[in-house]
C-alpha cells in the first residue's frame, strides 16, 4: 500500500538516505531497524511529507504522492507518531484528541481513544505536559485510532519509558496490528519489534543492508549492523 522507491534524501549538512526502497503492504507490520544515525527518522519524515526527497518516489496504492504536503498525506491515511511525544503539550488531553478527530466526529473519536487507553479518560481535562511520559505517549499513540489511518509511522515510541509501560505500548501495537492498520515501526527494542513484525528492513549508513522476514534474519546480522556501524 505504501511504497518508498529509490529514495535519496538529506539536509543542508549532507545526504542521509541513498537509494532506499521500502514497501509497507496492507495490514502488515514492517520493522525498520538500524543504529543511531542510520537515517531511520529521516525516512519516516520523507514518508509523511515532512521532508521532500532529492530523488525517488512515494507511492500509495501505486499512485505517486511524492509532491503532496503532510496534511494531504494524512488525508490519504498516513499517520506519523514522531520521536519525542508527538502531542500539543499546552493543551488538555481532550483538546489534543479534538484536533486529531475527523470533522464532526469528535465524540466518537474521544470514546475510541479512551477505550483503547482508559487512563486518557481519567486525564481528560489535564494539560498534556503535566502527565507522565508514558501517558503522553499513550496520547500520541491514540491518534492512530482517532484519525482512522491506513498506515502508522512509529518512531521510537518506547524511548525513555519504564519497562512496564513499554510492555503496555507493545500490547497496544499488537492490538493495532489486528485492526487493518499497517505499521512502519522504528524501535530500539529489537526483540519485541521482531516478534511483532511481518517484514524487516535494516538501514545502515543510509542504505538498506537487509530486507526479509523476521525468520530470515540472524542475530549475527543484527549485531553486525549495529556494532559494525559503531566500529566504523
Amino acid at each position: 500500500m505504501l511504497e518508498l522507491r529509490n529514495i535519496t534524501a538529506g539536509y543542508d549538512t549532507g545526504t542521509v538516505l541513498r537509494d532506499v526502497s521500502i514497501t509497507v503492504p496492507d495490514n502488515a507490520v514492517v520493522a525498520l531497524l538500524g543504529p543511531n544515525g542510520a537515517g531511520k527518522t529521516t525516512l519516516l519524515r520523507v514518508a509523511s511529507g515532512l521532508l521532500k526527497p532529492r530523488s525517488g518516489q512515494i507511492l500509495i496504492d501505486g499512485e505517486d504522492v511524492t509532491n503532496l504536503k503532510p496534511h494531504q498525506l494524512a488525508k490519504r491515511g498516513v499517520c506519523h507518531v514522531p520521536e519525542g511525544r508527538g502531542i500539543f503539550p499546552s493543551l488538555t488531553v481532550t483538546d489534543n484528541i479534538r484536533l486529531q478527530a475527523p470533522p464532526g466526529n469528535f465524540k466518537a473519536s474521544l470514546k475510541k481513544a479512551t477505550s483503547v487507553f482508559p487512563r486518557l479518560g481519567e486525564r481528560a481535562n489535564q494539560v498534556a505536559r503535566t502527565m507522565s511520559g508514558g501517558e503522553q505517549q499513550m496520547l500520541a499513540l491514540s491518534y492512530a485510532y482517532v484519525g482512522n489511518p491506513r498506515v502508522v509511522l512509529l518512531d521510537e515510541v518506547s524511548m525513555g519509558l519504564a519497562p512496564k509501560i513499554v510492555e503496555e505500548i507493545f500490547a497496544y501495537l499488537h492490538d493495532l496490528s489486528k485492526s487493518n492498520i499497517s505499521q512502519l515501526l522504528v524501535e530500539q527494542y529489537v526483540g519485541q519489534a521482531l516478534q511483532l513484525a511481518d517484514y524487516v528492513y535494516i538501514l545502515d549508513r543510509g542504505r538498506i543492508s537487509f530486507a526479509g522476514e523476521p525468520g530470515e534474519i540472524s542475530e549475527e546480522t543484527i549485531m553486525n549492523s549495529y556494532l559494525g556501524s559503531l566500529a566504523s
